[in-house]
């Protein structure tokens, strides 16, 4: 999204240590520098197809680069859209199915003319490629928030909306899962939250997707409300927003237990990192199975990304150890502890 990418964090990381489930850790190592191919102004998804690991990053329009591992991937390429109505967009989240059709979700922010305050309110998309990622299909719009924008909002980015999120598919392949940030309505429906769509409709997507509301599934994804999971602690739109935003959620094989990261900002107007947050969960379909929040760093930059390492290793998929990347950089690796 259009906040600015040169972000400077400067702080020294000796040892971070954060129990999460009785017996259970996550801990960050300072490890040697990596730096993905692309600015990353979001998540960065990414998947393997004929022994190359493809990876997607944006700042307002995807790129794509592959390589035989996420150390050596290779030039970055412009991504190729039949339809470019829903730009600036964001890939944030893939999905590749058995006859290598590769779907994947975009964070589109749709500018408003709230005279004054030059804010958007984003959305999130639906594309399908057939070629492995160089050209996509646009499918349409899939989540989009409830109510209107809020033109008087004092965070100077968003006037509400859906965005910033990844997605998972579940074990059984009846579902892809939406971890996203909802930035409208009331205090109590903002925060992180969760829709999903089958899998056998992703061809299809636009009305299939379904938010979770009230301990069911049969909110609209398309203006439909949410019942966040972290929810915020005070409004997007005062001028001291206290949420959880941006989740990145992965399997993790060392716990059996998916895992999320997410950004914290608090407490003023200019979108302020307190810290990056890990939350372990068992079910899916079960949003409250996922843990309380436990902060694993002060401050940070935006869109913390768990990596898996070696092959197979993704976004979505990751072992003991893997790389923690914010945005575009890696400086450490994240070891887990079941």
């Amino acid at each position: 999204m259009y906040k600015s990418s040169d972000w400077a964090i400067v702080f020294f990381i000796l040892f971070a240590f954060v129990p999460a489930l009785p017996g259970q850790t996550a801990r960050i190592i300072p490890a040697p520098p990596l730096q993905l191919p692309g600015v990353a102004d979001s998540n960065s998804p990414s998947h393997w197809a004929d022994g190359k690991l493809v990876v997607f990053n944006s700042d307002g329009m995807p790129i794509r680069s592959e390589g035989d591992s996420v150390e050596t991937l290779g030039r970055t390429r412009a991504v190729r859209f039949y339809s470019y109505e829903h730009a600036p967009l964001w890939i944030e989240a893939t999905h590749r199915t058995e006859d290598g059709t590769l779907y994947a979700w975009y964070h589109h922010e749709v500018f408003l003319h709230c005279e004054g305050n030059p804010v958007s309110a984003p959305e999130i998309g639906a594309l399908r490629s057939d070629d492995n990622g160089l050209t996509f299909h646009d499918l349409g719009i899939v989540l989009r928030a409830a109510g209107e924008p809020d033109c008087s909002t004092q965070n100077r980015y968003f006037a509400g909306g859906n965005g910033d999120f990844s997605a998972i598919a579940d074990p059984a392949g009846e579902y892809i899962y939406f971890l996203y940030s909802n930035y409208s309505g009331e205090t109590s429906s903002q925060g992180i939250a969760t829709a999903r769509i089958r899998i056998e409709s992703l061809g299809e997507p636009v009305g299939q997707v379904f938010k979770y509301y009230a301990g069911t599934w049969e909110e609209p994804g398309l203006g439909g409300y949410e019942t966040p999971i972290f929810g915020a602690a005070s409004s997007w739109a005062s001028e001291s927003a206290d949420a959880f935003w941006g989740p990145s959620v992965h399997w993790n094989t060392s716990l059996g237990q998916y895992v999320m990261v997410m950004n914290r900002t608090c407490c003023s107007t200019d979108w302020p990192q307190e810290g990056i947050y890990v939350s372990f969960g068992g079910d899916l379909s079960m949003p409250e199975s996922w843990q309380p929040p436990v902060k694993i760093l002060d401050g940070g930059g935006w869109y913390p990304m768990v990596m898996g390492i070696g092959e197979g290793g993704t976004d979505k998929l990751a072992g003991k150890t893997a790389r923690f990347f914010m945005g575009s950089d890696s400086n450490w690796l994240i070891e887990f502890e079941p």
